[in-house]
């Protein structure tokens, strides 16, 4: 019978160990982060995410370059249901508060509350025997209207509001509108991937949303990295000439998105 030396098997583990290495440094290069405007990415910092822990009746606790959430509140869920006399058309519909102040470095402080509401409806075919249905085939559709209302420094008299919908069913094409504005500006919310150009073979690109007023890219903001390490890649991009109220109400913006966008893909 043969053994192993001390020396095979500290051998061994080295063979393991570069092994496991190798494999972390092909996922980590294998990462891809949104595609954003060359502008944007030229002219901003790119800032990490830290998302902390998520106490009971808190949201996630996010930082950010200069940004962090100092205190929040999560409400209860509610939800509701009904359907008609057949059961052949039924809605659900559900309701999530929360809000949050975020800060900067120099000690300002957004205050925002926001309201995830969705509406989810189902028609179906009535069974009238075993195996024989009247009626439409079955149908869906899914409503989700978010809204976040943001004042800074406590300054009600200039309030943004990000407002959020989307439309998805199994017979209408998925619809989505995402706007921040406070009554005078309009700063559209567009959907950013890491696939844009096709070349991101994933079968989970990386995911999030750029701020664009008037053609030119204020911000942005990932909320999934994609693949299989996509949870832990969060991260902010916000212009660095804007001046420091633009910038919280913006990291403010991107907080409350990553709230509702980073809880859906846990829950």
């Amino acid at each position: 019978m043969k053994f192993k030396t001390p020396y095979m098997s500290l051998y061994l583990l080295k063979i393991y160990v570069l092994g496991a290495l190798s494999t972390i440094g092909n996922i980590v290069l294998a990462q891809k982060n949104i595609i954003i405007s060359d502008s944007l990415t030229a002219n901003s910092e790119k800032l990490n995410v830290k998302m902390g822990t998520q106490s009971f009746g808190k949201i996630w606790r996010f930082r950010f370059g200069e940004y962090k959430v100092v205190s929040s509140k999560l409400g209860w869920t509610t939800t509701s249901a009904k359907s008609n006399l057949l059961n052949t058309k039924t809605e659900s519909k559900s309701t999530e508060k929360f809000s949050f102040i975020l800060t900067n470095k120099t000690n300002d402080s957004a205050n925002v509350n926001a309201s995830n509401n969705i509406d989810i409806k189902v028609l179906k075919d009535l069974e009238i025997i075993s195996g024989v249905f009247w009626g439409n085939k079955e149908s869906w559709e899914e409503n989700r209207n978010f809204s976040a209302f943001i004042a800074i420094n406590q300054d009600t008299s200039e309030t943004w509001t990000l407002l959020m919908n989307t439309v998805a069913g199994g017979n209408t094409q998925d619809k989505y509108s995402v706007v921040l504005t406070n009554g005078e500006r309009k700063i559209f919310v567009i959907a950013a991937t890491s696939n844009k150009n096709g070349d991101d073979s994933r079968s989970f690109p990386a995911q999030g949303y750029e701020f664009v007023e008037n053609g030119l890219s204020l911000c942005a903001v990932q909320y999934y990295g994609g693949g299989a390490l996509g949870m832990n890649k969060n991260i902010v991009w916000i212009l660095n000439s804007l001046n420091e109220k633009m910038k919280l109400v913006l990291a403010a913006a991107a907080t409350a998105l990553l709230q509702i966008k980073v809880t859906s893909m846990t829950s």
